[in-house]
């Protein structure tokens, strides 16, 4: 894709609205971030807060909003292979898709914008790498099966979304799956479905990954004791630790340095 011009966070009062009975003549892509109200090939459809949609160039269009409307824009130019990119991304086209990373994908096109606007001779090299991980990202978050009713389940969404954060950058604290649970407002068996349905793999085999991604770290670049770096992994015991490396890497974490 080529891009013609691209805008971040546009706020506008209510009231506003872009009508374009024959489509642009170009593509378009929005990151809704309010409430909206669309008409796409004369059918209305409402939007949630967090969706993303982008129009083919010959597509009648027209959305915004009674209240206020915010959204992030790019207008571009299809090129060749990018219709087949999409479709082997899952990325439909003309169809309003609700999104739960919508801060990780608005954080990548202000990069954009700014790249885009600097006219620097690398810049069209390093939005096109920019663009690559924004569509890879939002694939990534389409493929997650997100509840349809995304209005009812926004807090939960973040609630999600903080707490694997917090799995992958803290998983020393991740020692008692109960206790995360407690702090989620749902039930055990409740939790475990939801997260397993939003990120593809239990909290488990999460915490299992962040713990062991940690320990290789600190096995190849520190001379730490194992039983620090089992602490630092989350476990209280040095050799439940060393039991599970050596199933998951059938070896020990000195072999395992040693290797490094």
């Amino acid at each position: 894709m080529k891009i013609g011009s691209i805008g971040c966070h546009y706020c506008h009062e209510g009231g506003f609205y872009i009508d374009r009975p024959k489509g642009t003549g170009c593509g378009v892509m929005l990151l809704v971030k309010s409430p909206a109200k669309f008409i796409i090939n004369g059918e209305e459809k409402s939007s949630p807060k967090d969706a993303f949609i982008m129009f083919t160039p010959e597509t009648p269009h027209r959305y915004g909003s009674d209240e206020a409307y915010i959204d992030d824009w790019v207008y571009f130019d299809y090129e060749q292979g990018d219709m087949e990119r999409f479709e082997e991304l899952g990325i439909p086209l003309n169809k309003i898709i609700p999104i739960i990373n919508m801060e990780e994908l608005s954080q990548i096109l202000r990069q954009v914008t700014y790249e885009h606007y600097s006219f620097d001779e690398k810049s069209e090299i390093i939005n096109a790498h920019y663009m690559n991980i924004f569509f890879l990202k939002l694939s990534r978050s389409i493929k997650t099966n997100i509840p349809t009713d995304l209005s009812s389940m926004t807090n939960k969404n973040y609630f999600l979304q903080h707490l694997r954060n917090k799995i992958y950058t803290n998983p020393e604290e991740m020692t008692n799956v109960g206790d995360v649970v407690k702090h989620s407002g749902m039930s055990y068996s409740g939790f475990q479905h939801l997260y397993k349905k939003f990120f593809g793999v239990s909290v488990m085999d999460d915490i299992l990954k962040s713990r062991f991604l940690r320990a290789e770290k600190l096995l190849m670049t520190t001379s730490l004791s194992i039983k620090s770096v089992a602490q630092q992994c989350g476990y209280i015991s040095e050799y439940s630790f060393m039991r599970k490396f050596k199933e998951i890497y059938g070896m020990t974490p000195t072999e395992y340095r040693k290797t490094s």
